[in-house]
């Protein structure tokens, strides 16, 4: 089989890939081992974007596409959190519904600099920049599946992955499927998560905190670790007619087995009253990968019941939901990175845009770094936006290959930053656009004119620029 394009994992960034390819005139071919499209955003339950600057493009597109459909979206707002006992206890942070929003009031994270929720004098500006988009996880899977449908160009092989491949100088000549397919593309772009197709290429990858001589970043420890950023099991409730304490299953201990006290939770509303519960982890990420995954997700599937009927007991407002669904998947946050031929680092997302010196951003974002384990809190929040270069999508070595994905050219502090799914979302359209270039160049993905890229990306609606300029603005206006 012959294609323009092999995209191998169908979430965020290779649904942003696969699309943005097939609208630049390739032939796409997109496999995703689960059912369905959208990763971590269906399958494990990560149903809800956070605020931040980056999901100007085709993360809007979609938001506008959920809109079309009765409670498939809506924007949340800061509720109570536990920083703030004085307005009422709570297991963590709690988000509210807000229709008085619109999807613009989603993207101004950083506008002001720093914030902290543990400054009361920070309270008004949290609650009136930190809102995000809520959605239904099929609503999002069959939209992704539709837009992609309507361009004629993509096939979509579900349930199916990458097996085996042939490279030959730096070109991925053949990759094989795990149905037996042989596929023959032009170019490739790895969208797995963790990086999966770059290791079977022999590209060279990092796993576990960086010692500080790799990337020269201050937040680093001096020491390389296999540590890695904690897991997550999304847990989703809904109301019941009858309060109460559901009771826990037999050989579950009702008191926490794996640390001092249970995590706290980030809660989230659905449209329709559910929540969605997110444990801040269920699992650190060392234990995750010292248990393998089906190991370890049978174990959070222990912790979330237990942890469950500790809020009932503790909170009576719990009491009136009970758990309706348990996440298919784990939400991993980090596992591998690729060495590309720029990697992202904590000097350049503390530089902010001002300060970089990279003529090749194919996207902005003002995510904080956000490590869930043993160094969280020890690097400084960002003020501004930064920026990620095409370059930390191109794997060091290669021709035709890229990667789109949290796996991407980033350092471990960077990647915690870099990986929420709209960044993601938006790093795919950047590789496919990339790739219809070098087509239409006749070229090769390295050697992409990254002005022409960049300018391509600006005319579909992708902020490159802090503030956005008076064209965006307006575009974003349009629900």
């Amino acid at each position: 089989m012959v294609c323009d394009v092999l995209v191998a994992g169908g979430g965020s960034g290779g649904f942003g890939a696969a699309l943005a390819a097939a609208r630049g005139g390739l032939s796409v071919l997109l496999v995703e081992a689960h059912d369905r499209l959208g990763g971590t955003s269906t399958v494990a339950g990560v149903s809800a974007w956070e605020s931040g600057c980056s999901g100007t493009s085709l993360p809007f597109e979609l938001y506008r596409r959920l809109r079309r459909l009765p409670g498939a979206v809506g924007i949340y707002g800061v509720g109570r959190h536990c920083c703030w006992p004085d307005e009422g206890p709570y297991p963590g942070g709690e988000n509210v519904l807000r229709p008085d929003l619109r999807y613009a009031d989603t993207l101004v994270r950083y506008a002001l600099g720093p914030l902290t929720y543990a400054r009361r004098e920070d309270r008004p500006l949290i609650r009136q920049r930190f809102n995000g988009v809520v959605f239904e996880p099929d609503a999002m899977a069959d939209s992704m599946a539709g837009m992609l449908a309507e361009t004629g160009r993509v096939r979509l092989a579900l349930g199916t992955r990458a097996a085996g491949v042939a490279v030959s100088q730096g070109r991925v000549l053949r990759v094989e499927l795990s149905d037996g397919t042989m596929v023959a593309p032009r170019f490739v772009v790895d969208s797995t998560g963790d990086g999966t197709l770059c290791a079977l290429c022999g590209a060279e990858q990092f796993s576990g905190e960086d010692p500080r001589a790799r990337f020269g970043e201050p937040g680093a420890p001096e020491e390389p670790t296999g540590r890695v950023n904690g897991v997550t099991l999304i847990v989703r409730v809904t109301r019941k007619d009858r309060p109460g304490v559901d009771p826990l299953p037999a050989g579950i201990p009702e008191a926490c087995w794996w640390q001092a006290q249970f995590p706290v939770a980030h809660v989230v509303p659905f449209p329709n009253g559910d929540l969605s519960v997110n444990l801040l982890p269920t699992m650190q990420g060392a234990e995750f990968l010292a248990r393998g995954y089906d190991a370890a997700l049978a174990e959070c599937r222990r912790r979330v019941l237990a942890c469950w009927h500790h809020r009932q007991r503790t909170f009576a407002e719990w009491q009136g939901f009970r758990i309706q669904r348990t996440a298919e998947a784990l939400g991993v946050r980090e596992t591998r990175r690729t060495r590309c031929l720029e990697t992202l680092r904590q000097q350049d997302l503390e530089a902010g845009l001002a300060g970089q010196r990279h003529p090749d951003i194919v996207t902005i974002a003002d995510h904080n770094v956000d490590v869930h384990g043993p160094l969280a809190g020890s690097v400084r929040p960002v003020g501004a936006p930064y920026g990620i270069p095409y370059r930390c999508l191109v794997p060091d070595g290669f021709r035709n290959l890229l990667v789109a994905c949290r796996a991407a050219g980033f350092s471990s502090l960077a990647a915690s930053a870099c990986r929420l799914s709209r960044t993601i979302l938006q790093l795919g359209q950047a590789a496919g656009v990339a790739c219809a270039l070098a087509r239409d160049a006749g070229g090769e993905l390295p050697e992409v004119d990254v002005r022409a890229l960049r300018a391509r990306l600006r005319a579909q609606h992708v902020a490159l620029d802090w503030p956005f300029d008076a064209e965006l603005a307006r575009f974003l206006q349009d629900e």
